[in-house]
């Protein structure tokens, strides 16, 4: 079920508000202070409607998937030629759902799949958070019915449904993973991708549905709305949607004072200008609170993506971590699901390019990536950030290729990352870089605790001569 849509210029939605707008009642130092708080608070919530309204409501959007409450899958294996998506991943088949909960829970079917596969449904609320995940890891690869229902539903659990997630937002964004093995595998991935379904819960037990909700007036994102009050505006609106919770009470106080307040709309247009400069002021010092944590923190790895990325649980009210993640990677996933290690130096901290040197990377033995699942190493271009073209047409080395893989002597592994072919005795571990600058992304699914735990670490790539 997916209910009518309104799209209204932002203007018009503030004055329609009429006179009933939030005031502004703190000096302009302590505005500044919480202006900093409510950006980074608020900033993911921002961004992820930024997605929202581009998959979900507006049909003209390139980025379009499908409207609320229905699913939209992609199957493909990525060669260079896909120059469409950035750091495009191989591993997997991608599907999208936005559920709206506000009328009734909506009930997701999973099919059962082989053990062999992976596959994994990642919960998102508006926060940005990983609130729940369904599939191999979490549910298992049996499939079966899982009800999602919005913070304010109450009722007693159906029959034939495995489990009951509940949102603290009444939207909901789903992102389904499925793995796929190789081209041959294309048509075995979407027969899985039909098989992923989603219904009302009144449809389930083959009930009347409840009355249709007015439409939603949706604010059409302006270019700048993430680095300017206009912020708090999207902020205000979509609070709407994702109530906080209890122990944000006092926060949420504080944020009334420079006029958010979730039963009045923010707006930025009855400020003055020292109220405006005040709040733009407080956004510049939540940016430069980020750039300390990015410049000695995340590079010194005393922060990692294990912190940046999982549910309100985990994330504790850290909002400058929260905010991390949403700024270096929106929907990043929770560390016990998947992990991402990126390459874009050498072991000297020399960026990487393969028209000066060739490199190894070597796992000693009995140190592979921990994954439960799989792991792959996948290498992409510097300029252009695809898939890098060679003869092999080969993009990635992972789990499933090791028994094609030659063995270092003490059992050891040793693949060989380079713009010309090595030799035929080492061919089979040869990764194709460019002449030039090249990153790679090593991932890995279901990792092992010994990730989140810091005890393995990535091995670095070694710059050997031309």
């Amino acid at each position: 079920m997916s209910h009518p849509v309104t799209v209204l210029p932002a203007l018009l939605l503030v004055l329609c508000a009429g006179s009933a707008r939030a005031e502004f009642n703190a000096s302009l130092d302590e505005a500044r202070q919480i202006a900093t708080e409510a950006y980074l608070y608020g900033y993911p919530v921002v961004e992820t409607y930024k997605v929202l309204f581009t998959q979900a409501v507006d049909r003209g959007s390139p980025g379009f998937k499908a409207p609320f409450n229905q699913i939209a899958s992609s199957a493909r294996v990525f060669a260079p030629k896909d120059t469409g998506v950035i750091t495009p991943n191989p591993d997997t088949a991608d599907s999208y759902l936005w559920m709206d909960l506000r009328s009734e829970p909506l009930v997701l079917t999973l099919p059962a799949i082989t053990p062999d596969r992976y596959n994994a449904v990642q919960l998102i609320d508006l926060y940005s958070q990983n609130f729940a995940y369904l599939g191999t890891r979490s549910t298992g690869n049996q499939g079966g019915r899982y009800m999602i229902a919005g913070p304010d539903w109450q009722g007693p659990v159906p029959d034939g449904i495995d489990k009951v997630i509940h949102s603290q937002s009444q939207i909901v964004h789903a992102r389904y993973s499925t793995q796929l093995f190789n081209a041959d595998d294309l048509e075995n991935v979407r027969a899985i991708q039909r098989g992923y379904e989603v219904e009302p819960l009144s449809s389930f037990l083959e009930q009347s549905p409840p009355p249709v909700l007015p439409a939603v007036a949706w604010i059409r994102p302006e270019g700048n709305v993430s680095d300017s009050p206009a912020l708090f505006r999207y902020l205000n609106f979509m609070m709407a949607f994702a109530p906080p919770l209890d122990s944000e009470s006092e926060l949420l106080q504080r944020f009334r004072k420079i006029g958010i307040d979730t039963d009045k709309p923010f707006e930025e247009i009855s400020l003055d200008n020292a109220q405006r400069r005040a709040l733009q002021a407080g956004i510049e010092d939540g940016e430069a609170a980020f750039a300390e944590l990015r410049n000695i923190d995340i590079v010194t790895h005393q922060v990692s993506s294990a912190d940046l990325y999982g549910s309100p649980e985990h994330l504790n009210g850290n909002y400058l971590y929260r905010y991390a993640g949403a700024r270096l990677g929106l929907f990043g996933n929770s560390v016990e699901e998947a992990s991402q290690m990126d390459y874009v130096t050498d072991a000297s901290g020399q960026p990487l390019d393969a028209g000066k040197h060739n490199y190894t990377l070597h796992f000693a033995k009995g140190q592979l990536p921990p994954a439960r699942a799989f792991w792959s190493l996948t290498l992409y271009d510097g300029a252009s950030q695809q898939l890098v073209d060679n003869p092999l047409d080969r993009y990635q080395v992972n789990s499933r290729m090791l028994d094609q893989l030659k063995k270092d002597p003490d059992g050891g592994l040793t693949l060989h990352l380079q713009h010309n072919a090595p030799g035929n005795d080492l061919q089979s571990n040869w990764l194709p870089a460019p002449e030039g600058r090249f990153y790679g992304v090593l991932r890995l699914y279901m990792p092992g605790p010994q990730v989140a735990s810091g005890q393995w670490k990535q091995p670095p790539l070694t710059p050997t001569a031309k």
